[in-house]
């Protein structure tokens, strides 16, 4: 069995790891990964044959080779691997978790963080337990700033990253009723976010909490240093100046920050990337113009233009408090061709259908021209809306209308494949 100090030397001649063969490229280190219906382990040699310069495997399922490094189990070498290459670091690692907005955030903190300083970040959403250790084994020598993101749908999972990324400094976005079905409720959500702030307690870690969610201030207590930002007052503040679609925010005693974004719920987020880049000595003005530089992607908050109308696209993930912003926002928008576009939350658990039911409740409050509610529990609630099984069907239909000058939201959960409705 091959060392963790002996495989990071392997590592530093061959930089680069791959856990999909499909992705292989000459010169990685494949480890072998398996689950429940795979075991990578029965392709290691087409792995060799493919070029990678070696195989790390937990089983020989042929030919021994000298190229293949057995080890008692490979997800414990990656993680253990990853730990190790961390530890060679000592620089500002931030962790970013939440219900709400983590992969945004750590975007327009990656985004400001880079004006200044070589800085390093979860790539798409590799912010799990196989994906963080492959980005901690990206991050180069010249790295000066670290961003991690951390995804969880239970208990501990948070406080097993730590272990292996070190954060000096965390984030936690928000809590709200997301994954509940692993969580258990609300309160099972903060004590699994939470993971993180235990850390930065136990290890004189920096805090950044939004200072309007009374529950971070309780959660993060007794944390070292404690870095505020929020809407009436801390380290950075700020107000939504218009959205139109696009978000705009005024810092107190600072510029006017002109995004790319839609939706005032992005306004802590903001709020948490100018304050991270004040933290670390970005002057404001360069903080606004790497903020109004940044594009959304991965269909998040991302403004779509057909025609005479504009879809806000807001497909990458759905839970009650996202979505419950998210019908906010259109609601506030001024227009009289206003459509929702909505698919089904996952991961609800035994409150599935009353959470669906309490959104349908809080649509039917406001005036739409449209509402297409899409697939899962939708279809267990009581409303006088359209329904459609899938999104193939509510995109049928939303063509048919042939729409002009009107706004849609089209949003849900990744499991509904709410991009199928832009067909």
């Amino acid at each position: 069995m091959i060392s963790t100090g002996d495989l990071y030397q392997v590592y530093l001649q061959h930089p680069t790891v791959q856990t999909d063969t499909r992705k292989l490229q000459p010169g990685d280190v494949f480890f072998a990964l398996k689950g429940p219906n795979f075991n990578a382990n029965a392709f290691a040699h087409d792995a060799l044959n493919a070029g990678a310069a070696y195989v790390v495997a937990d089983e020989l399922t042929g030919a021994p080779h000298d190229r293949i490094l057995l080890v008692e189990d490979v997800l414990s070498s990656l993680q253990e691997l990853a730990l190790h290459h961390r530890r060679t670091f000592d620089i500002p690692f931030i962790a970013i978790t939440g219900s709400n907005g983590k992969t945004t955030t750590k975007e327009l903190i990656h985004t400001v963080l880079s004006s200044k300083y070589i800085t390093y970040t979860t790539e798409g959403n590799l912010n799990n337990h196989i994906g963080i250790p492959l980005t901690l084994l990206k991050i180069k020598k010249d790295a000066e700033i670290a961003v991690i993101e951390m995804g969880a749908n239970h208990l501990k999972e948070i406080e097993a990253y730590c272990r292996y990324v070190l954060p000096t400094h965390g984030i936690i976005t928000n809590c709200g009723k997301a994954h509940l079905e692993g969580f258990g409720s609300p309160e099972g959500v903060r004590k699994a976010k939470g993971e993180l702030f235990d850390f930065l307690r136990g290890n004189n870690g920096t805090a950044f909490i939004f200072d309007d969610y009374d529950y971070l201030h309780e959660m993060s207590a007794g944390i070292e240093k404690i870095i505020p930002y929020g809407i009436h007052k801390g380290f950075v503040s700020g107000n939504v100046a218009h959205n139109k679609p696009y978000i705009a925010v005024q810092i107190k005693d600072g510029p006017m920050i002109e995004t790319q974004l839609v939706g005032d719920y992005n306004l802590p987020n903001i709020l948490c990337a100018a304050a991270v880049g004040k933290y670390f000595h970005i002057p404001q003005d360069v903080v606004a113009a790497a903020i109004a530089g940044y594009t959304p992607s991965n269909s998040r908050s991302q403004l779509v233009e057909q025609g005479t109308n504009k879809i806000i696209f807001d497909a990458y993930n759905a839970n009650p408090s996202s979505m419950m912003a998210a019908i906010e926002n259109m609601a506030g928008i001024e227009s009289g061709r206003k459509v929702l576009v909505l698919g089904a939350m996952k991961e609800m658990g035994a409150d599935s259908i009353a959470e669906h039911q309490q959104l349908v409740d809080q649509i039917a409050q406001y005036k739409w021209k449209h509402v297409a509610l899409v697939g899962g529990d939708f279809a267990k609630t009581g409303h006088n809306f359209l329904y459609f099984p899938t999104p193939e069907e509510a995109g049928k239909w939303l063509r048919a209308q042939q729409l002009q000058d009107a706004y849609i939201l089209i949003k849900g959960s990744r499991g509904i494949a709410m991009e199928k409705v832009l067909g």
